[in-house]
């Protein structure tokens, strides 16, 4: 069964990080692409940022050069680092994934940035 789960999501004062995972399964992981996306409260989800197979990346102009994303294929595994964490950042933070022409999501982490 294909499963996506997202982990490390958490409360966070602004200006702090937080490292957020996407653990993968039930698929041949290092073929496929695999984004995040982020919803916040009462607005659209949205990228955030997305790695190919071969390490190549992109980020929304919104978190470009705070948010790094990296994948570990031996542990089926994709990671989103985020520095300097604004209020505006505070979203439920999804992985995704498109197989056979199907989107695949997880159930979502929330990050809160907050003081």
């Amino acid at each position: 069964q294909l499963q996506l789960v997202e982990s490390g999501g958490g409360v966070v004062q602004p200006g702090g990080s937080l490292r957020l995972s996407c653990a993968a399964s039930g698929f041949t992981f290092d073929y496929y692409a695999i984004g995040w996306f982020r919803q916040a409260p009462g607005k659209e989800r949205e990228a955030v940022s997305c790695i190919s197979t071969t390490g190549g990346t992109d980020y929304a102009d919104s978190v470009k050069g705070r948010f790094t994303i990296s994948r570990d294929n031996a542990k089926n595994t994709v990671y989103l680092q985020m520095n300097s964490l604004k209020p505006e950042d505070t979203a439920v933070y999804y992985c995704t994934a498109l197989i056979d022409n199907m989107r695949y999501w997880g159930k979502g982490t929330l990050v809160t940035v907050s003081s």
